[in-house]
């Protein structure tokens, strides 16, 4: 077998990567996604995420960082991934339909002042639009994940974070370093601010 496919998608990647780490634009929507991240923990409120396929495992991965830890041992923050719980994604799906699987979620779970994060590669994912106005009229802070396109989504976001690339597999390359960058980013502000001591 050959590694020529193997090295073109390492190599458009790394691009793509180096292209995000140099993107002020997208640098300081990662920081505005953090400060509003923080403000909301800070005042008791949670954080809610959610997406389809790999931008699922994203929602989670980065729930789990949030609830656990990233690098730093300290209290727990709160955040939720609405992509977890099979009983509550199977009922909605069979009940009302798959397209109001997270906005179910956020009508039940969401609090004003609570910040929802969207996970959505092309930027039009029926559920994560569906969840983000949702989220929007119980007065949920709301954050968007997408690629270059943007997509439908933008219109229901307070803050959008776009990768600059429409290949699927690196937007969610993009979105996992965007989001390891803003948990650090959380931890070390909850710590420095002493709210988040074991």
């Amino acid at each position: 077998m050959s590694q020529a496919r193997i090295v073109a998608h390492f190599q458009s990647s790394l691009s793509a990567l180096t292209e995000a780490a140099h993107d002020d634009a997208l640098l300081r929507t990662a920081c505005a996604i953090a400060e509003t991240a923080v403000a909301a923990l800070k005042a008791g409120r949670k954080l809610l995420l959610a997406g389809n396929g790999g931008s699922a495992a994203d929602a989670q991965h980065l729930a789990a960082e949030i609830v656990g830890r990233y690098k730093i041992d300290r209290s727990g923050f709160a955040a939720i991934a609405l992509t977890t719980d099979t009983s509550a994604l199977t009922a909605i799906a069979n009940d009302y339909g798959f397209a109001d699987v997270f906005a179910r979620q956020v009508q039940a779970l969401g609090q004003r002042g609570d910040v929802f994060w969207g996970f959505s590669t092309s930027g039009t994912s029926p559920n994560v639009i569906a969840a983000l106005k949702t989220a929007r009229a119980q007065g949920l802070v709301t954050v968007g994940f997408t690629g270059a396109r943007g997509g439908a989504m933008a219109a229901s976001c307070d803050t959008l974070l776009m990768a600059p690339t429409a290949d699927t597999p690196v937007v969610q390359q993009i979105h996992m370093m965007a989001g390891h960058a803003i948990c650090d980013a959380i931890e070390h502000a909850m710590v420095a601010a002493g709210n988040a001591t074991r």
